[in-house]
Formats: structure tokens, sequence, C-alpha cells
């Protein structure tokens, strides 16, 4: 099992202090927008590696207009084991993270708990540019590989120090040679990791009884071929130096690399696919990624799914809660009303969030 059983936020975005107790059914969280449910969404979300759902700096986090900083701790059931988990950051400063009391470094939050999530702002993923493509596709290999944030960070920086001597016009080998190294290693890693979360996708998605539809995936280049080996793509990088010198940048890479969807029974690519089947089709590749996290380490992932319910149809809607539940995961849930969730009854737990004068508050509440 795992889930979160405690979460208390204190001086987080709207909440000032919450204590949220929860067992390991999924929790349906509604209100009004504006209200704060989002806000526990992303709080959950910091206790895995990264800058969470929305992506935002550490100060943009804390409730104003205090600007005090912030602290979220939780209680996390992992695989038969409890652990006291705590981030926070003081005004402003880089977030910090104690499990069980010892200060720890974050991709160590990756290995008690794994988490996914699909918010609005994801329900473009298809149209919109690679980067946020390539996010969301390195968010799933971390959920198989917490290492995979280590290798991610290794190779930006080594990619922003090779881009500052393109920039400079630095024609010097000796200058590139270290930073091209470290990039081939780390930037082969981050491939093959890529490369063995699509299989598993796959795997995940092959045969498993669903109402929404398969999306055949696969890695795409913007320009080339990505090299098959570390030594490849140290020596592409090599061969690119005055290519990349009139470019200003590096363009040999993973971070060149685009995920390519494609609807499976129709043979459509999910970029022409209408608005409800990229929906669709994005709620099917988390579900795969819980089946297959479930499948390899004993239990599936936290999901946070925000205003779950929007471009879903009421039958998809209930086939979506039916999936979570037949997975056993703890589903953290987003909707503007109490009869977005009737179809979970009993199967899940409530909490109605309500803002008055600036400040988020949660109540307990029965089946909706």
């Amino acid at each position: 099992m795992l889930a979160l059983t405690q979460l208390t936020l204190s001086h987080f975005r709207s909440h000032k202090v919450a204590r949220i107790e929860t067992d390991a059914r999924p929790v349906a969280i509604w209100g009004p927008n504006g209200a704060g449910k989002t806000n526990i969404l992303e709080a959950v979300s910091l206790f895995s590696p990264g800058r969470g759902l929305r992506r935002s700096s550490a100060e943009e986090m804390a409730r104003r207009p205090e600007s005090v900083g912030w602290k979220l701790a939780a209680v996390i059931a992992s695989l038969g084991r409890m652990h006291e988990v705590e981030t926070w950051s003081d005004g402003g400063a880089a977030r910090q993270v104690k499990i069980d009391g010892k200060p720890a470094g974050q991709v160590a939050l990756g290995r008690i708990a794994r988490v996914l999530w699909l918010i609005p702002a994801m329900d473009r993923l298809w149209i919109e540019g690679a980067d946020g493509r390539r996010r969301f596709l390195d968010r799933m290999v971390m959920s198989f590989e917490p290492a995979h944030a280590d290798a991610t960070l290794a190779y930006e920086k080594a990619m922003r120090e090779r881009n500052r001597l393109l920039k400079d016009q630095v024609r010097d080998a000796h200058w590139y040679a270290a930073l091209e190294r470290q990039m081939a290693e780390s930037g082969h890693m981050i491939d093959r990791a890529r490369r063995e979360a699509l299989e598993e996708l796959a795997g995940a998605q092959e045969g498993a009884e669903t109402a929404f539809p398969a999306a055949t995936l696969e890695l795409v280049q913007s320009e080339g071929e990505m090299p098959d080996t570390e030594t490849d793509l140290r020596e592409a990088l090599a061969e690119s130096r005055f290519r990349d010198m009139a470019a200003g940048r590096s363009l040999v890479g993973p971070h060149r690399t685009d995920l390519y969807g494609v609807y499976a029974a129709k043979g459509v690519p999910a970029k022409d696919c209408s608005t409800g089947e990229q929906k669709a089709l994005l709620v099917s590749l988390i579900l795969a990624n819980a089946r297959a996290l479930a499948a390899r380490i004993g239990a599936p992932p936290l999901l946070l799914l925000d205003e779950v319910s929007a471009h879903l149809d009421a039958g998809r809607r209930a086939a979506l809660y039916d999936e979570i539940c037949a997975l056993g995961a703890q589903a953290w849930m987003t909707g503007t009303g109490p009869e977005l969730f009737g179809e979970l009854g009993a199967r899940a737990q409530y909490l109605e969030v309500t803002e008055t004068g600036g400040e988020s508050r949660v109540e307990r509440k029965d089946a909706a």
C-alpha cells in the first residue's frame, strides 16, 4: 500500500493552517473555484522530487501577505512502513526535506512516494510545444526510476555551461571535452530510461480492459537521430560544435527529443484528436503508468487529478473511478461540487474546501 494518511499545511498558498487525516481510499475534494483545492494537491505533489505540479518557486508557494515561509508535513504509508516526511522553505530559500527526522535530498522522496498527476494545464499537451511533452515523459520516467532526476539535472547543468562557451565563440576543444563527456554520459542514461519507460507503459496498456483509449507512443528527434550509445553521443556533440556555435546552443541530445502519440484504435495522431479524446488519452496514460508501477513495486502510486471531470462525460467519469478503485490507488481528486463524485459513494472520503477573507478552510464530509 502507498497512501498519505496525515497532511499538515502551514502558511502554504491560501492555507494558513490545515490538518487533514485520510485512509487509503480515494480523496474527493470539492469547493468553489479559488477556494484552495488545487493548493492541497500541489502540497501532496511536493512529497515527490521536483517543483511540484505547478512548477513554482519556493517563494511563490508562501502564503501572502506574510511571506514568512511555509511548511508541509505528512505521514506516508509506503510498502509496509510508515514515514514522517517534512518539506519547507524559509523566506524564499531553497526547499528542504527531512525524512524520519533526518535531512534528505529530494531524490530520496521518490523512493518513498511515487506521485503522478494530471492537471488542466496538461490538457493541451499534444498541441503545444515539445518542452511540456518532455516534462510529462520525464515525470513518468522518474516514477519508475527516481534517479532519473539526477541524470536530467547533470545533463542540463553541463549543457548550460557548453551553451555559454558556444555563445562566447570559444573554439578551444579542451574547454568542451569534459562537458561533452558529462552530457554524453547523462544524456545516454536519460534516453535509455525514457525508452524503457515507454516499453513498460506499452505493456501496461496492452490487454488492459479500460474505457479509455490506448496511446501508441514513440520518441522522435526534432532533427536527425538520437545517437544510440554514449560514445556516439559524445562524438556527435564534438562534430556539431561549429554548427552549434552558429546557433548559439546545443542541437544534439535528449533535450531535442519529442514524445509523439497516436490514438491506437483510430491510427490518428494525438494532436489531431478532439479535445475529449486528447483528455481521454492522457487519463489512459496516467492509469497505464499506475498499473505498471503497481506491477513493478507492489503498490500503485499516489494519483493527483485536478478538475478530473473536465472533458469527461458521465460514463467515462464513472469508469475512471472504477479503475482507480480497482487499482487500489489513493487518488486525490478535485471538482467544483459533490455531484461530480456521486459514482464513488462510500468507496471514497470527502473534503469540502471553502475560502473566507483569503484563508482556505478544509472540512471532512460524509459520502457525496
